[in-house]
């Protein structure tokens, strides 16, 4: 991968449905060019999919936190299998500090993520949880 294939990847962030022309333009390569390296990226495993991105209006009616979890000693499997089993919880990292993991959680209203919360409490294996609800985004990449 070199400095082409990374600033193609920033492009397609921005917007993973810029047309290949364009794409190519924006690079200074033929449209050939852009296309084989999308292939090669795509079969080698660095572009693993392509996602849908919500309209900020949609995502602004929604409520948005970050739960940060501290695990009993051998329960992180158990806990991240609970977890994923959770649909509201969009993503779960494993962490250095002062907590073991951090869940990303998404749901459609205040109601909808105070049950979560108290969801993710229940969960055998956690043994505290510290939420930090989002109140705005800045920007998104």
């Amino acid at each position: 991968m070199d400095s082409v294939d990374e600033e193609l990847l920033i492009r397609l962030r921005a917007n993973a449905r810029t047309p290949i022309a364009e794409l190519a333009r924006g690079l200074g390569l033929s449209r050939t060019t852009v296309q084989s390296r999308l292939a090669r990226l795509e079969r080698s495993g660095v572009i693993a999919g392509y996602a849908v991105r919500l309209a900020e209006a949609y995502e602004a009616g929604r409520v948005h936190a970050f739960i940060m979890l501290t695990i009993e000693p051998k329960q992180a499997a158990a806990v991240t299998s609970a977890l994923k089993g959770l649909a509201t919880v969009r993503r779960l990292q494993s962490v250095s500090g002062p907590f073991d993991m951090i869940a990303t959680v998404e749901t459609r209203g205040v109601a909808e993520m105070d049950a979560t919360i108290d969801q993710i409490g229940a969960i055998k294996g956690v043994e505290r949880t510290n939420s930090s609800i989002v109140l705005s985004n800045k920007f998104d990449r």
